[in-house]
């Protein structure tokens, strides 16, 4: 009699298992992304204090361009050749010239200076002027680094401190 019971009993354990997946399945709302206020998409669009609003999906296709471009170095904000200079809002603040705007940002990406601004430093920076250095910065236009810069000034806005805090974070 136990043999015949055994299949019986896996049986009903399966079920058990699985129904209450299956009701969550067919009967559970759709889960819906964070929709972003407009507050958390709008950022300095120039030194002048000039503001811009995003949309989600192009801090989305900012996103993808920067994890494509930037990621490599920059992953989450922080800069792995330099921890001490990341792409926190203060940081960026702090740079001569600032770069806590989208116009600054989108100029820093076409010819990139140090942190002091005192001499280019295109030659080992990825950036527009050293495309022929740094190929993936062949395909970017205007758009696609304003893009990219929103994001970059968005993305402290969702991430909080964690955004460019480097090692200490993470």
């Amino acid at each position: 009699m136990a043999p015949l019971l055994a299949p019986v009993i896996r049986a009903i354990v399966r079920t058990a298992l699985v129904l209450p997946l299956a009701w969550l399945v067919c009967f559970a709302a759709p889960a819906r992304a964070a929709q972003w206020d407009a507050a958390t998409l709008t950022v300095p669009a120039s030194g002048e204090g000039t503001l811009v609003t995003f949309s989600e999906q192009e801090i989305k296709t900012g996103r993808r361009l920067f994890n494509n471009s930037c990621g490599t170095c920059h992953a989450g904000g922080i800069t792995k050749t330099n921890q001490n200079v990341g792409l926190d809002p203060e940081t960026l603040a702090l740079a001569t010239p600032p770069r806590d705007s989208v116009d600054a940002l989108v100029d820093y990406m076409k010819d990139p200076t140090s942190y002091d601004g005192e001499y280019s430093i295109s030659d080992v920076h990825p950036s527009l002027r050293s495309s022929d250095v740094f190929v993936k910065m062949r395909d970017l236009d205007d758009e696609d680094l304003r893009l990219i810069a929103g994001y970059i000034l968005v993305a402290p806005k969702v991430q909080g401190q964690q955004w460019g805090g480097g090692k200490i974070y993470f």
